[in-house]
């Protein structure tokens, strides 16, 4: 399954089965189981964690970072500069991994880090030019992954994908 996760063409038989196994087996032990939300959450949650896979093993980790640093850094390129815990909200990451996530990417040239203008013992944290380079390089290659993943849905049937992921992850 590893490879198949890491190619991105074609998730596991076996990977996704589980999920309509596991809902059978719920089902039969929780009669009042709402089985297409379970098997909805869980073939969300499976196949956004092998995108994230594929993309971290084919463009982050050649790139020199992990996923949590390329979220840091992403949210740099989109927002400007940024607090520590703006940030970690911004890139969903905790405000702790923001910190050692930083420190790696200051020390790589990526990430300039300053005192804070409103906050005493805070720090605001942008790209330099070689870091603002480099995420751009690379999250060229991030999306034409991204392309790879959406390739097999219609032009019709990715709108109908993000409008259904955004009104889901709205509360809408």
């Amino acid at each position: 399954m590893a490879d198949a996760a890491v190619d991105g063409a074609e998730l596991g038989a076996e990977y996704l089965n589980f999920a309509r196994v596991a809902v059978a087996v719920a089902e039969e032990r929780l009669p009042d189981l709402d089985p297409v939300a379970m098997q909805a959450i869980l073939l969300l949650h499976r196949v956004s964690n092998a995108v994230v896979g594929d993309l971290e093993a084919r463009v982050h980790r050649p790139a020199g970072w992990s996923f949590p640093g390329f979220r840091l850094l992403f949210a740099l390129w989109v927002a400007g500069p940024l607090g520590v815990s703006r940030l970690a909200e911004l890139s969903g990451v905790s405000r702790a991994a923001i910190s050692t996530l930083s420190q790696r990417m200051e020390r790589d040239g990526l990430v300039r880090r300053d005192p804070s203008e409103t906050d005493a013992r805070g720090v605001t944290l942008s790209l330099t030019d070689p870091g603002r380079e480099r995420l751009t390089r690379t999250f060229a290659e991030h999306n034409r992954r991204e392309r790879h993943w959406v390739e097999r849905l219609d032009p019709a049937e990715r709108t109908e994908l993000v409008r259904l992921l955004d009104k889901l992850g709205s509360g809408r």
